[in-house]
């Protein structure tokens, strides 16, 4: 099960870390937010070094449905009611920006970057889509009512940002990391304040920059409570239809739908990690009902990182750390919240201020509902007997029998049959 990108994309390769090394910053993690704060950093002339525990991107960067957008769902009403019109405006012009940026890079980058209107549609409530268009009225932004007719399916309505975009994430990648300080298969397996300690070498740093997926660091920042992970499940269509833009559905369990070359992408299933939910199966029975011609090219599936309150945590690790750095929690909108990211943390990294860190600041306030959702799987799977226990914070595992892989339910990490690691926050294989 490899996705479409992976198909589709060369990579380059990177030596390991075998000797100790001093630098400004360290950056600990190589999917497209670390490589995107390593470029910058090298653009800026930063001393840097990027080290990753696998191959750059192959992981969860590889297997994205790669939109670029400042529509994040219907969240510019939510963003309001929790932090009023200022910040909800300040998230979107830190996106804007971030997709102004890719625009700019890859005007010299061969990655299948096209500008496409990105829509959220709601199949039965009406409302809702009236409510975020006035919320982005509030906010400044003009966006339009439509009714989408290119999905097969009836809707209530639709937002629709025009102008924005996607990509081949990994053409993107592997264009921008030709050059850089980037040492593969290189696990950090502690950190003495910024010093780094691996297999074959200590890497000193001033400063270190997590970006991990889901922060490793337990004792810090309270990440195994502030987060949790979803997967969802993609198919790749030939001989379906070219739907001009991007869509998806507004409920959290509903799908969503681009094109990329002559194949369509049909995204959906999604649940909880560890829980059960319509995988691979669902798509295909729909692809059958609405597309009884198509064909089916590529699946695979993603993994993301969910906050408490909808924003992704971009900043200092802790209020209590000093020169340690994340940025986590994209939820689902990874491609947009990277580069936010990258350019968020590379002015925090060289002392500078940022205009949108106090909209990212991990150390915001924890107290939202989702909070006791994540206290009581936690409980739940520290009672529940099982052999097989996640060696993160010791949570029963699940049986995914779609994947054929244990799945841990309270904070998403994942093991082959065999115990073999797959995803974090976990740093190493099951016991046998």
């Amino acid at each position: 099960m490899e996705s479409l990108w992976k198909h589709t994309s060369e990579r380059s390769e990177f030596e390991s870390l075998n000797h100790d090394v001093k630098t400004d910053v360290l950056i600990i993690g190589g999917g497209i937010t670390g490589v995107l704060c390593a470029y910058m950093l090298h653009k800026s002339g930063v001393p840097y070094v990027l080290v990753e525990a696998e191959s750059v991107c192959g992981g969860i960067t590889g297997n994205t449905t790669a939109k670029i957008t400042s529509q994040h769902g219907l969240i510019y009403q939510k963003l309001i009611n929790r932090f009023g019109i200022e910040r909800a405006r300040q998230y979107l012009e830190a996106n804007e920006a971030a997709l102004q940026k890719y625009r700019e890079l890859c005007r010299s980058i061969d990655c299948d970057f096209e500008e496409k209107d990105a829509y959220v549609y709601s199949v039965d409530d009406r409302r809702k889509i009236e409510r975020e268009l006035a919320a982005l009225e509030k906010i400044g932004y003009h966006a339009e009512l439509s009714a989408i007719p290119a999905i097969p399916f009836p809707v209530a309505g639709a937002v629709r940002f025009p102008n924005q975009a996607q990509f081949n994430p990994l053409k993107f990648i592997s264009a921008i990391s030709k050059g850089l300080q980037i040492y593969e298969h290189t696990t950090v397996r502690e950190l003495e304040g910024t010093t780094a300690l691996t297999d074959r070498g200590k890497i000193r740093a001033d400063k270190i920059i997590v970006a991990t997926h889901f922060p490793f660091l337990n004792k810090h920042g309270s990440y195994f409570i502030k987060l949790y992970q979803h997967r969802s499940y993609v198919i790749a269509l030939d001989n379906a239809p070219d739907i001009d833009g991007m869509y998806v559905d507004e409920a959290q369990k509903g799908m969503s739908f681009r094109n990329y070359g002559g194949l369509l992408l049909v995204g959906g299933g999604d649940h909880r990690t560890g829980k059960r939910g319509g995988s691979w199966i669902e798509l295909r029975d729909f692809a059958k009902k609405h597309y009884p011609d198509s064909t089916e090219r590529y699946h695979w599936a993603a993994q993301d990182c969910m906050t408490l309150d909808g924003v992704p945590y971009i900043g200092a690790y802790s209020a209590s750390t000093n020169g340690l750095y994340v940025a986590a929690g994209f939820n689902k909108w990874g491609m947009t919240s990277a580069m936010a990211a990258a350019l968020i943390l590379c002015d925090l990294v060289q002392g500078r201020r940022n205009q949108y860190e106090v909209v990212f600041s991990p150390s915001r306030t924890i107290l939202r509902p989702q909070l006791a959702v994540n206290m009581f799987e936690a409980v739940t799977g520290l009672l529940t007997p099982s052999p097989r226990r996640c060696p993160h914070m010791g949570c029963a595992l699940k049986w995914n029998p779609y994947e054929h892989t244990w799945d841990c339910p309270c904070h998403g990490s994942r093991f082959t049959e065999n115990g073999g690691l797959i995803d974090n926050p976990a740093t190493g294989g099951l016991n046998k």
